[in-house]
């Protein structure tokens, strides 16, 4: 596999048990108050740095895609990172780290051509934790700490930098479960702040509905967006190569990931999935943009290859959803696939966001515009 795809296992180790170990034990926080691994002006921000990139086609051609930070937009994104920190206690301290740095850069920073980032450290449960207890069935002190943690950085950021604006909400994998409590605790129930929502992109974190239904499930009144360029709703997907297993972490109600989030119901909800790129439904070409290496031969700091991917939400029993990626080119196209990483009850888990990131700020600046007409 590409260095490219492999970097990401290395950098993103999300939910990563695969063997049981001993559990770390809790640890106080080290530091008060909000500390900002990203946020808008502030020196070496790895949310809004490095945007150009190299589109290599099937037959090895190559193309500048130049992009730039917007100079000035209206729209916050709050994001919410997942489980890389490689601390030995139970959660993490928030000290800045590499691992932190890097998950930012790879998962929002192509964001900020669309939105002011801004991303609070948090006390996450660390990925020792999570070998610990490898069906992700976490100590209850372990995902409270990490969920305080979080919800007192989000209070922060709103009563002393939000400033009314819009709101656009990232979150992948464990930051995907913090984000979905965040979400249903804080902002679904509060009609004024719920209308601030121009999105929310929710990753790898079992968002639920009721049956044939856009709500009833994580949240009552937030819906699963239905249509291109819909504001005030959640995108939220697994993607795998196809149908999961029936132990897979992802993608199925109550067990894995969603219990990170409280969601224990097996029966009567359905884990969502809307297509970023055919938010209506059907088959759509995905635009992957990963971090380049020397591999990549390429002088840009991201590497996207189009027409490579394609993908379509499926459904399935006992309520499992997926977002299913498959090649879309023929076999003298050479280019890497990403990897199914650490195993299939993974299925592309750690390349969840990057396999449709172009989508994905599409979607963002689609529904930014439709709020924004529907606000003026």
């Amino acid at each position: 596999m590409a260095q490219a795809l492999t970097l990401v296992g290395a950098l993103l180790v999300t939910a990563i048990g695969v063997t049981a170990a001993a559990a770390p034990r809790a640890q106080g926080s080290d530091a008060p108050g909000t500390v900002w691994l990203c946020r808008p002006g502030q020196p070496h921000d790895p949310c809004s740095i490095g945007l150009d990139a190299t589109a290599v086609a099937a037959n090895g051609a190559k193309t500048l895609v130049p992009a730039r930070p917007a100079a000035a937009s209206p729209f916050d994104c709050f994001y919410v990172y997942p489980t890389v920190s490689g601390e030995p206690a139970m959660n993490a301290d928030l000290r800045i780290q590499p691992a932190e740095i890097g998950a930012a850069r790879f998962q929002a920073s192509r964001f900020s051509q669309v939105c002011r980032v801004w991303a609070p450290m948090y006390r996450q449960t660390t990925r020792a934790t999570i070998a610990a207890y490898p069906d992700l069935n976490l100590p209850a002190e372990s995902i409270s700490t990490a969920y305080s943690s979080l919800k007192a950085g989000f209070e922060d950021y709103l009563e002393h930098h939000n400033h009314g604006r819009p709101i656009v909400f990232l979150g992948h994998s464990q930051g995907a479960a913090m984000l979905i409590k965040l979400l249903s605790g804080v902002v679904d129930h509060d009609a004024k702040l719920r209308d601030r929502v121009a999105l929310a992109v929710v990753l790898g974190g079992d968002v639920e509905v009721k049956p044939r239904s856009t709500t009833g499930g994580s949240f009552r009144h937030l819906p699963v967006c239905t249509r291109a360029g819909e504001a005030g709703c959640v995108i939220a997907y697994s993607s795998f190569p196809g149908t999961p297993g029936a132990s897979a972490l992802f993608g199925r109600p109550g067990q894995g990931v969603a219990l990170q989030s409280g969601q224990t119901a097996k029966t009567g909800v359905q884990v969502a999935c809307v297509n970023p790129a055919a938010p209506h439904g059907g088959k759509a070409a995905l635009e992957p943009f990963f971090l380049a290496t020397r591999a990549n031969a390429v002088s840009t700091p991201w590497v996207t290859y189009p027409g490579l991917y394609s993908a379509r939400c499926k459904t399935g029993a006992e309520g499992a959803a997926w977002l299913e990626v498959t090649k879309s080119a023929g076999a003298k196209d050479k280019r890497r696939v990403a990897p199914v990483w650490p195993g299939a009850d993974y299925g592309y888990h750690l390349n969840d966001a990057n396999l449709a990131l172009g989508n994905l700020v599409s979607d963002v600046a689609a529904a930014e515009s439709t709020w924004t007409a529907a606000h003026h």
